[in-house]
């Protein structure tokens, strides 16, 4: 339960089926363990989705005895592409698909549906800071790190001085679509990976489930014919594949391989631009037996080129919490831009 009289921000993490909800006090403890899941309502429209983030915040205050009053800022993230103030892009996610959801103003709706201050990010953003700040603790202000959240896209963040880099237009960290080199990468006679952006070649196309669905899997199915999976649609054999790999199965291996290797060949390049502090690894991939997780993050060090003064200060890590890690690190957004000022607090009720 809260503690009476002690500040909190509510961070809500938006997605296509659920919202996950959790409260952070002013001095830095989160109130709520575990998830804190409702129906995200977004193939139902904007408005609906605007009230079931609603829900979620009065959800969330009421599992935790937190009096309305109490909140002083409210963080949201949802999946990309979005602006740095949470204009969903006219080139909607899968999640946005609805003609509705082109040009949102998400954060904006939220900020006047609570009447409180709301700070954005999107939810790659949001999972790399709360990597960020449970890896360093106290030193997290000083340092800095880049994250590869590998999920049905592959998304991503990048962290300075323990704060979010999201670009000019908010797109910075997009991951996804940088271009890797692929001589070494691909197999022989495996077809140049195409991505749902119309790239070819870029991380996503390699790094991701849809790339599993789309590029890797039926170039593997090729290579070991009569495998279970061939009988399987495309969809459900791209999601049993990492079940199939914890067990060493060769061809998942093969493909997770790959995965892992252009994961290696993004970190190379990120860098040579940012020469970070840690590289983080989350989602799904690694949301999967210790042995074959380790083995995964061991396989993106292999292939991730750094320079010996590089390789004496970096450290290689885990996304923790992944299924928490969205709500938690947009509400730690939520509190610092409190802190500095950059988000008014808002007038406390008269009696």
């Amino acid at each position: 339960m809260g503690d009476a009289g002690v500040p909190v921000v509510v961070g809500l993490d938006n997605g296509g089926t659920s919202n996950n909800a959790t409260v952070l006090t002013a001095d830095g403890r989160f109130l709520v363990d575990g998830l804190l899941e409702i129906p995200s309502a977004v193939g139902a429209g904007p408005q609906a989705a605007i009230e079931a983030l609603a829900r979620a915040l009065d959800g969330a205050l009421a599992h935790t005895g937190v009096p309305r009053e109490l909140v002083r800022a409210v963080g949201l993230d949802t999946p990309g592409p979005a602006s740095a103030d949470g204009v969903i892009s006219s080139r909607g996610s899968t999640n946005f698909a609805q003609p509705a959801w082109h040009g949102f103003d998400v954060r904006g709706a939220l900020q006047r549906r609570l009447n409180l201050p709301v700070v954005y990010l999107n939810d790659g953003n949001a999972a790399a800071l709360y990597a960020h700040h449970v890896h360093f603790g106290a030193e997290a202000t000083a340092r800095s790190s880049v994250s590869a959240i590998v999920g049905t896209g592959l998304g991503g963040g990048i962290v300075v001085d323990g704060r979010v880099v999201t670009g000019a237009a908010g797109m910075a960290g997009e991951f996804g679509h940088v271009h890797i080199p692929l001589a070494g990468l691909l197999a022989p006679g495996q077809p140049e990976p195409r991505c749902a952006c119309g790239f070819v070649g870029d991380a996503e196309s390699v790094a991701s489930l849809t790339a599993i669905r789309r590029n890797l899997l039926p170039y593997w199915l090729t290579r070991h014919p009569g495998h279970p999976l061939a009988a399987e649609p495309a969809g459900r054999a791209a999601t049993l594949v990492r079940g199939y790999a914890e067990r060493g199965d060769e061809l998942a291996r093969e493909v997770f391989a790959q995965q892992a290797a252009a994961l290696g060949r993004l970190f190379t390049i990120a860098a040579n631009f940012t020469d970070p502090h840690a590289y983080f690894v989350g989602g799904g991939v690694v949301e999967a037996q210790p042995q074959f997780r380790d083995w995964f993050l061991a396989t993106v060090r292999e292939h991730t080129v750094l320079r010996a003064e590089q390789v004496a200060v970096a450290t290689f890590a885990l996304v923790p919490e992944r299924d928490m890690a969205g709500a938690r690190g947009v509400a730690i957004a939520a509190l610092e831009a409190l802190r500095s000022g950059a988000v008014a607090t808002p007038a406390m009720p008269t009696t």
